[in-house]
């Protein structure tokens, strides 16, 4: 058994080291814009299409009101050709009423389902940012103190490795032997 490890490529495990680091805050990016946006569509379905339907609607009835007046003079009047149009324009406000109502309905309808279709979702983003927050950065950390202590080891020369010390304070031997109380060599 040869007395030193032989440590061929420390560059390529900080390399890795480094490319993690990179990934982590690319990573972070992409879940912090899901969440943004997950926030986004839950105020625009709530709010802002809520609030653009229910606008539509009252302008709609207000404009089918305006038409069924019209048809209603036109009709007194006793102008056949103006009925006609006005019938037309009746129908039409009706049909662009009831189609915003249908639309206002389709949004009130998502916004009460869209936790519960999006929450758990939401939840398994928050699943990862905490894995990529945790655990790779103690991997992070990890990779650090290995590659600092390969550094270390491979700058040793074949005398300091006789210097370096156990777990207990003692001086390694060169035979490498543990024993079962955690002790190298022969005690």
């Amino acid at each position: 058994m040869p007395e030193r490890a032989k440590v061929i490529s420390v560059e390529t495990l900080e390399a890795f080291r480094i490319s993690l680091i990179i990934y982590l805050e690319k990573a972070r990016g992409v879940l912090d814009q899901i969440s943004d946006e997950v926030m986004r569509t839950r105020l625009w379905l709530q709010e802002d299409r809520r609030t653009h339907w229910e606008h539509e609607v009252r302008r709609r009835a207000k404009a089918l009101e305006e038409k069924q007046r019209e048809l209603f003079s036109a009709k007194l009047s006793n102008l056949r050709e103006a009925t006609q149009a006005e019938q037309r324009a009746v129908v039409e406000a009706k049909h662009s009423l009831s189609e915003a109502e249908g639309r206002l309905q389709l949004v009130k309808q998502w916004s009460r389902q869209y936790d519960g279709r999006v929450g758990p979702l939401a939840k398994e983003v928050d699943k990862l940012r905490d894995v990529l927050a945790s655990h790779m950065g103690k991997a992070v950390a990890y990779l650090t103190q290995v590659t600092k202590t390969l550094h270390d080891y491979a700058e040793l020369s074949p005398s300091d490795a006789s210097l370096v010390k156990n777990s207990s304070g003692e001086p390694a031997r060169a035979d490498n032997t543990v024993t079962p109380d955690g002790k190298r060599g022969d005690s």
